[in-house]
């Protein structure tokens, strides 16, 4: 039975066109500054995403916490979205390494209202932290890979910067953006002081996310990815499929934006789940589970077993992710399984378990 495996774009495969560019990369010593590869792979995403300069990190985690680390001092204050991937997904790096607090503002799909914004930026008081950072993220994973509309990154910016405090852009997936609006991806990130996005989920390489700035940014931002021990050497056999990605695998986006609105609308059909099938924007569909007998966890692992992987978000909503080894096929072969799970639901009355 094949594994249809929609947990995320991070299971990627590299394709063999990244693995031929892998195989002939030319290398050096990137601590030294002596990795060609490298540095081709950091001019070409910082010419793409309309920055200065760019530096090649090991994760989208590293990329955020190395732009915060290089933004702010201790004991200031990171204004973000109360569900973004920063205050959610990565530890704590914010405190943990930057020793900076986090100042969630509620969103609406992601977006951050700019008069909020406005209001939590502190003003110079002895008792209060100061504001060393906003951050946005778009494309909006917990929104369900929801785009933010560009005129309230626009006036986020601008609130930001009256203020004198910087705006970093968590695009980790700001090509699915640029690809489902039609606009290019430095146009989305022109706003923002500086940028990161991931080459390592849906543009499929197997490593890597790109942090850019302006030059004097990425100079300071390089020695804070040395001390997070993100100084690499001979990577530009990681560098070479990252160029592929940028080069080959940026259009084709618009098939997995396809294949995710034609699960959207597959599942909205079924009983026992609801999808809201016009917030299906990008590459992500959330699912919520409606028949009371299942929970998000409970579903997700009958899924499993039938070979449809998917990850819960939620008590009772789980959220699939299409990318580029999941095809048109796999799609109504997941739905079909889909629909074969959700005929079994399990008896509370027989099995003692109260799904609520």
């Amino acid at each position: 039975m094949r594994v249809i495996d929609l947990r995320s774009d991070t299971v990627t495969t590299p394709t063999p066109a990244m693995r031929r560019a892998m195989y002939e990369a030319e290398v050096g010593d990137d601590v030294y500054r002596e990795d060609p590869t490298v540095r081709r792979l950091e001019e070409l995403a910082a010419e793409i995403i309309g920055k200065e300069a760019a530096l090649f990190v090991t994760s989208g985690t590293q990329g955020n916490q190395v732009a915060i680390l290089t933004h702010t001092r201790r004991g200031d204050e990171v204004i973000v979205e109360a569900e973004s991937h920063i205050f959610i997904y990565e530890v704590g790096g914010m405190a943990a390494l930057a020793g900076c607090q986090a100042r969630p503002l509620p969103g609406r799909r992601g977006a951050l209202d700019p008069a909020d914004v406005a209001a939590a930026i502190r003003p110079e008081n002895v008792h209060f932290p100061r504001t060393g950072l906003v951050c946005l993220e778009n494309t909006h994973n917990r929104a369900g890979g929801a785009v933010l509309p560009q005129h309230l990154v626009e006036a986020v910016a601008e609130t930001a910067r009256s203020r004198g405090v910087p705006l970093h852009l968590d695009g980790a997936r700001i090509f699915n953006a640029a690809v489902a609006t039609g606009r290019p991806a430095a146009e989305l990130a022109a706003p923002a002081d500086s940028v990161m996005f991931c080459l390592s989920k849906g543009l499929g390489a197997p490593v890597g996310s790109i942090l850019a700035g302006s030059e004097g940014f990425i100079a300071e931002a390089r020695r804070m990815r040395k001390l997070l021990g993100g100084g690499l050497r001979q990577a530009g056999v990681l560098a070479a499929a990252g160029i592929v990605a940028l080069t080959e695998m940026v259009d084709r986006l618009a098939e997995d934006h396809e294949n995710a609105r034609r699960l959207a609308e597959g599942l909205a059909q079924l009983p026992g789940v609801a999808v809201d099938v016009a917030g299906v924007e990008t590459n992500m569909v959330m699912v919520d589970v409606t028949d009371s007998r299942w929970t998000a966890a409970t579903l997700s692992g009958a899924l499993a077993e039938a070979g449809v992987r998917c990850n819960a978000v939620g008590p009772r909503r789980l959220r699939l992710v299409t990318h580029k080894d999941v095809s048109r096929e796999d799609i109504d072969e997941a739905l079909r399984r889909f629909e074969s799970v959700l005929r079994e639901a399990p008896d509370p009355a027989r099995t003692g378990t109260v799904y609520g």
